[in-house]
């Protein structure tokens, strides 16, 4: 009987995996490619240097030549090195305008940061529908066009149609009946604070509410458990937290009220007097008033420096404090 041999298997050969394909090279990158990102970029800086760095620069340039209105016109204009900055130091009317500016300046940003900060922490508070109505009447108060917020503060202040000296009349005051708010130099100092400070408080309590709301919530139910009021609340816990923003806040409305020019312009043009007359206001006084544009442009230079040393004074104190507390 035959015996069935079973088949041997024949050896396998181990598989042979494919060689690896060479890496395809990048190609470099072309000098177009690398360039691209800066041509689309460079309109808009393009657009910056234009708009702010050149007029910087012209005023600078004009604040040390003898520029007046036949220069303007024949643009042959003499180098004078710091003459029209003596002759500016040299006014007794210029350092009278400093000092209302400073003065003009502390007063409106005091009142805004404490308005803005007593309306932020009151939204904390409100629920919902009333925290909606206070924020959009913000909003409204902000989005109001400058000249359009003075021409209605011009008319609420008018000595005849005013609302103002109708509701003061109707009040038993008679003394201002047909008042002319706008011919005496405190009253017109005070109407363009509180019209500055109407336009600058929703930006800055917006602004605070925001960061309030990024503060937790346990803090606060700390400071309460170990018997902390309002005050020392937000002394202790709130006012630390916030002080970055603060800070920024702070800063942006020293800019804004230390060049404040359109208001003052539209309303009194810097009168009566130099009551209201402020550097950005002074400085377009002496530029259009006798042509002297050289003047002007020193005016303009020193406004910038005396703004960039109370802000760089502000910052140093601000910062000596932080490393204190560290």
């Amino acid at each position: 009987m035959p015996v069935a041999v079973e088949p041997t298997s024949a050896p396998r050969t181990p598989r042979q995996r494919p060689a690896p394909r060479p890496a395809a090279r990048r190609k470099p990158a072309g000098r177009a490619h690398g360039l691209w990102p800066y041509a689309l970029i460079a309109p808009a800086i393009g657009g910056m240097l234009y708009l702010l760095v050149y007029p910087l620069v012209r005023a600078v340039l004009i604040s040390f030549q003898d520029f007046r209105l036949r220069q303007l016109i024949s643009g042959n204009a003499e180098f004078v090195g710091l003459r029209n900055y003596r002759t500016l130091l040299a006014d007794p009317r210029f350092w009278e305008v400093v000092r209302r500016t400073f003065l003009f300046m502390a007063v409106n940003v005091v009142l805004i940061m404490v308005i803005a900060t007593l309306v932020a922490l009151m939204v904390e508070r409100l629920r919902r529908v009333g925290r909606t109505v206070v924020l959009c009447s913000l909003v409204l108060a902000w989005a109001m066009p400058v000249v359009a917020a003075t021409t209605v503060f011009q008319w609420l202040f008018h000595s005849e149609f005013g609302i103002v000296n109708w509701a003061l009349t109707s009040l038993g005051l008679d003394s201002f009946e047909r008042y002319p708010w706008f011919a005496n130099g405190t009253a017109a100092f005070a109407i363009l604070v509180t019209l500055i400070v109407w336009q600058s408080v929703p930006f800055a309590a917006i602004t605070l509410y925001s960061a309030l709301t990024t503060v937790p919530l346990e803090l606060y139910e700390s400071a309460r458990l170990d018997g902390a009021g309002a005050g020392r609340i937000f002394r202790s816990v709130t006012f630390p937290m916030l002080r970055p923003i603060f800070l920024l806040v702070f800063s942006l409305e020293v800019i804004w009220t230390f060049k404040a020019f359109v208001q003052i312009w539209v309303m009194t043009r810097g009168g009566p007097g130099d009551a209201t007359t402020i550097l950005p206001v002074y400085a377009v006084q002496t530029a259009l008033s006798s042509q002297r544009y050289d003047l002007g442009s020193a005016a303009s230079m020193i406004t910038v420096v005396l703004m960039s040393g109370v802000l760089v004074l502000y910052f140093r104190q601000m910062f000596r404090q932080e490393d204190e507390t560290r």
